[in-house]
């Protein structure tokens, strides 16, 4: 990442950087972007992550970016406080799986590195190895799953309507939970493992049904429905519950 930021064009420092802004006594970075496309200044505080971005339309306008970000400062920490805190990947954590929570524990030795352990009536994810690992080892765990998961479900789907994907990419995205190019390339978030299986199952079929048709119009959303049922319940899940699945991280991605 260091040598990516030292071999940026002088073009691209214009239009990106960071500052930092005191909020209520605190140090708070403000990443400000050039995005020509915007019709004036516009400052963002990210639901689930807490960043704030100032985006400009021009490059005189970039040049009053901290001091509109300034100006909304009481605004800022409204949002700011509203965001979750973050859950981090260790022992004692309480994290979704599959839409269930579990209990992160430590385990000195079994079948696997992680493995899920739904015995005595309590759902536990059991991480063995050394501590300062763990987080490691959890998230690896979970991004296997996502994939596993994911390559099947596409699989599945993709098989009804006759065509195939040219690739399943599982990856951290922060904007939308799948995508699919115009050349049926097909991406999904890995924190979809997280989530119900009604919710990862609408994502994939939102997707799959965009290999046929790139568009949101009538044939699209009767093909989604074609292929996974109601979609307004995992919809509503999203909405209301999507952000929050970003509060957690390992610590170490």
């Amino acid at each position: 990442m260091r040598h990516l930021e030292a071999t940026r064009s002088p073009a691209a420092l214009r239009s990106s950087r960071r500052e930092l802004l005191r909020i209520e006594g605190k140090p708070v970075t403000i990443t400000i972007k050039l995005n020509r496309r915007a019709r004036r200044l516009i400052v963002k505080v990210h639901p689930s992550t807490g960043e704030v971005t100032v985006v400009a339309p021009s490059q005189r306008a970039l040049n009053h970016a901290l001091e509109f970000a300034r100006s909304e400062s009481n605004w800022i920490a409204r949002r700011l406080a509203e965001v979750p805190a973050p859950v981090a990947f260790g022992p004692g954590a309480r994290i979704p799986f599959r839409g269930e929570e579990h209990i992160v524990e430590a385990a000195d030795a079994g079948p696997a590195p992680v493995w899920i352990d739904d015995g005595e009536g309590r759902r536990i994810i059991r991480v063995s190895g050394r501590s300062e690992h763990a987080a490691r080892r959890l998230l690896d765990y979970l991004k296997r799953e996502a994939r596993k998961t994911l390559i099947a479900r596409t699989g599945e789907l993709a098989q009804r309507i006759g065509l195939t994907p040219k690739r399943i990419t599982v990856r951290d995205t922060e904007s939308r939970w799948g995508s699919c190019s115009a050349d049926r390339a097909l991406s999904f978030s890995w924190r979809l493992i997280l989530a119900p299986d009604f919710v990862l199952n609408y994502v994939v079929a939102h997707e799959v049904a965009h290999m046929r048709h790139m568009n949101h119009g009538v044939r699209f959303w009767n093909l989604v429905r074609e292929l996974v049922g109601e979609i307004d319940t995992p919809q509503a899940w999203l909405s209301a519950n999507g952000p929050l699945l970003h509060r957690y991280a390992s610590g170490g991605e």
